[in-house]
Parts: structure tokens; C-alpha cells; sequence
């Protein structure tokens, strides 16, 4: 019989990877002893504004929630005009008294005008209109 050669056992393949070894974090132990150690500190109220801003300000001082705009003013100073929108008192009024509403207002009732009508150039309200507005 021949002898029995030994076999050699094979070499294990350990494959390397190439990632580097992350060396661990001990920030979060360190965090809750940190925790532990300090007390709660009471937060600070965040103060709501009074000022109204932006697209919606007049109705909103309007309606009572907010004190005023930021052009200062404040719902004593506020109206609503024919179209429901809210506008300024003060400008309102002036407009109203305008020179130019006067003499629309003459020219309508002098044509006999009812309803909606443009006052466009060339037509006969606004040449009306316009004499009533020169003679002021």
C-alpha cells in the first residue's frame, strides 16, 4: 500500500474591505449625562404682533384682530365703501368730493342716464361731463 499523503488544509481567503474603521461615538453617552446635569430653562412667550401686514391688514383691523396697520391705522380710521371692500375713511371722502364726481354725477342726470355706462373718450357723457368739470 502506497502511504497516505497528507492533504495541507487550504488557506482561508479573508477578503480585506476597504472601508475604513469608524472608531465609535460616545457623544450620546456624553449627551444624557449633560442632560441629567443641567436643569430646564423656561421658554420665552412668543409675543403675537399687533400690527396687521400685508394684502388683508385693513380687514383685519377691521374685523378687531389686529390693533392697527402699518401705516398706523386703526378701525376708527376704516370704512367700507360700495364694492364692500375696506378702505380709509379719510381717502373716501376725498375722493368723493371730488370735482370730477361732480361733474359725472351733473352730466348723468342732464342725459338722463341710468345704470352702468363707461365714461369713455368720444362718447357724449364724457364730453358732458367734461364741460361740467371745466365750468368749475
Amino acid at each position: 500500500m502506497a502511504p497516505k499523503t497528507a492533504k495541507k488544509p487550504a488557506k482561508k481567503v479573508v477578503k480585506k474591505t476597504t472601508k475604513p474603521k469608524i472608531a465609535k461615538k460616545t457623544t450620546a453617552k456624553k449627551a444624557k449625562k449633560t442632560k441629567k446635569a443641567t436643569k430646564k430653562k423656561a421658554r420665552k412667550v412668543k409675543r403675537v404682533s399687533k400690527i396687521a401686514k400685508g394684502r388683508m391688514a385693513k380687514v383685519m383691523v377691521f374685523k378687531g384682530k389686529k390693533e392697527k396697520t402699518v401705516g398706523g391705522m386703526k378701525k376708527e380710521n376704516l370704512t367700507k365703501n360700495k364694492n364692500g371692500r375696506v378702505v380709509s375713511k379719510k381717502a373716501s371722502a376725498r375722493g368723493k368730493k371730488h370735482p370730477w364726481m361732480a361733474a359725472v354725477a351733473k352730466a348723468r342726470s342732464a342725459l338722463g342716464v341710468k345704470g352702468f355706462v363707461a365714461i369713455k373718450k368720444g362718447t357724449a357723457l364724457y364730453a358732458k361731463a367734461k364741460s361740467f368739470y371745466k365750468a368749475k
